[in-house]
Formats: C-alpha cells, sequence, structure tokens
C-alpha cells in the first residue's frame, strides 16, 4: 500500500485538516511555481522531481473512513462504464493523430480489463465525443490556463471523463484531479496528457499510453503506489506493497520496505516508464469501484 492524493473538498475531511487544491491561476500558485497541489503528476525526466502537495498518511485514512461510512458495507457494483469526452487541443499546427486517440482507448481498455496481465478492474470506458480546438496558450500551457480551458471545453457531470490532450513541459507527462475534490471544483475535474505520451508518440519511454491510464487511475480514486513510502496506511489498497519512492526506467527488481513485499514496480500507478507497467491489483480494482459509488455515481444521481 502507498500511494496519493491530496486535499479533500468534502466537509468531513475538511476538520482532518486537509484543503482543497490551489487553482493553477490563483495568486499562491504564481508564487510558488508549483502545479495544483495535490493534484497527479508524472513526470517524464530520472531523477523526477517530487509530488506537489503530497498528502499525508492521515488524508489517506480519513478517504477510507469516508468511503466506509458512506458505503455502510455495502459492496461496490461489479462494473462500471464511464462517459468520455476527448478534448483535442492544437496550436494551429501540432496535434496529435486520430490514429494516436484511437490507440489510446484501446490502451485503456486493454489495462482496465486486465489483458495486460493484471487484474480486470470492471471498470470500462464509453466514448461520448470529441472535439478539436485551437488555442495555442490552451495547448502549451493548460496548468496555466487550466480554468480557462476547462470551463470553454467541459462536458457532463462527477460521472463524466473529460481528458484534455495537449502539450506539456519537458518534466510534466500529465495530471489529474481526484474524484472527492469535485464537490468544491466541479469545472477542475478531469485528466490533461502530453499527446506525447500517447501510442505512436515520441517520448522514447512513455510511449505506450500509460500516462492516461495513470492519470485515470486517480481520477478513479487510486493514490500512487509509493504513497507515504512505507508508513501505513501506505495508499490504502492492502494488496499492494508498500514502496519507500517511485520507480525509475525498470528495474528487474525493488525491495524498498522491510517486510512490506517487493515493489510493485509493474503497477501503473507508479512512475516506471511504460514498458516496466502493466498491471492494477485486484484490491486497486475494489477501490476504483467503490470510489465511483461514493463520489462520482452518488453524485451524478444527486445532480438530476
Amino acid at each position: 500500500m502507498t500511494r496519493r492524493a491530496t486535499a479533500v473538498s468534502l466537509a468531513c475531511l475538511f476538520t482532518a485538516t486537509l484543503t482543497p487544491p490551489l487553482r493553477a491561476d490563483s495568486p499562491a500558485f504564481a508564487a510558488s511555481g508549483c502545479v495544483t497541489p495535490g493534484t497527479a503528476h508524472r513526470h517524464r525526466d530520472d531523477p523526477r522531481g517530487p509530488e506537489p502537495g503530497a498528502p499525508q498518511s492521515s488524508d489517506v485514512a480519513a478517504v477510507l473512513t469516508e468511503i466506509d461510512t458512506r458505503l455502510g458495507g455495502a459492496p461496490p457494483p461489479a462494473t462500471v462504464t464511464v462517459p468520455l469526452w476527448v478534448h483535442i487541443l492544437t496550436d494551429g499546427v501540432t496535434r496529435v493523430p486520430d490514429r494516436s486517440i484511437k490507440a489510446q482507448l484501446q490502451a485503456l481498455a486493454a489495462a482496465y480489463s486486465g489483458r495486460l496481465g493484471g487484474a480486470a478492474t470492471g471498470v470500462a470506458f464509453r466514448l461520448d465525443g470529441t472535439d478539436v480546438t485551437e488555442n495555442a496558450a490552451w495547448f502549451t500551457d493548460p496548468v496555466t490556463n487550466e480554468t480557462q480551458m476547462k470551463t470553454a471545453l467541459r462536458r457532463g457531470g462527477p460521472e463524466t471523463l473529460n481528458l484534455y490532450i495537449v502539450q506539456l513541459d519537458y518534466r510534466v507527462l500529465g495530471f489529474s484531479t481526484y474524484p472527492y475534490w469535485y464537490p468544491s471544483s466541479p469545472v477542475s475535474d478531469g485528466v490533461v496528457i502530453d499527446w506525447r505520451t500517447m501510442p505512436g508518440g515520441p517520448l522514447t519511454d512513455y510511449s505506450l499510453g500509460y500516462t492516461g491510464v495513470h492519470e485515470i487511475g486517480h481520477w478513479l480514486g487510486l493514490f500512487h503506489t509509493f504513497e507515504n513510502g512505507c508508513v501505513e496506511p501506505g495508499d490504502g489498497v492492502d494488496d499492494t506493497a508498500s514502496q519507500a519512492g517511485p520507480t525509475k526506467g525498470c528495474p528487474q527488481f525493488k525491495d524498498t520496505c522491510e517486510g512490506g513485499g517487493t515493489d510493485p514496480i509493474h503497477n501503473f500507478m507508479d512512475y516506471a516508464h511504460d514498458r516496466c507497467m502493466r498491471e492494477f491489483t485486484r484490491g486497486q480494482a475494489v477501490r476504483m469501484r467503490q470510489m465511483w459509488t461514493v463520489y462520482r455515481d452518488q453524485a451524478a444521481r444527486a445532480a438530476v
């Protein structure tokens, strides 16, 4: 167990000293130069920079308590179908090829169905639409322009995944919101990835589409496998071994936490090269469906 999440928007979690994420265009953001605290980021270079706004172990525990309370012991659904909108950004010169969009959807289906070797998560994606927007500022700097871009383009409610295809800077591959942020910042909800990480892209070690798989894992409520290092509750998932820090490259073996089992270097929620990634665990599969039920499906029904 061990991953990452952060600020929570639910009032009951504010009492656990959790705070909502900063907006990318907020004064605090501009002063710090950081990306939205708590937003999940997958970085390109080794060594990778630290996660901004990494949560304390108590943050993960608070979310787990909220899930247990709101589910009331009821099991999550066996399957979840996520409506998906793909927003393709371009500067008028560069944009992702159509074949890469199709291949990215295939990569999502393969990863979340377990066809690559991991657990079948029960999560599937239904493409509801795509659009293309020419805006150089949004394409090359979606962090600074996040609010404006998402306000203009976002479709659907808490149950709808909005995937924004852009070109990020040289260190960040993608970023995502978490499901429990939705009540306080619905416009921000979604996943942003660099088009060069999609299948066939030019990033040598990150071009199988698994950045999208990783970031959508955060959108569905998963923390990093290295969340909280070797300290409990880690990522809050029982069948992901504790991990002191993110994986670099594609090692044959890692064991960084005493007594916790070998590091889950092949897990999609780590930071390994794409060729090293191939699995979600059964526990992660259940957690995604639990998070969906508590934060997205229930919220969707309440909005009707």
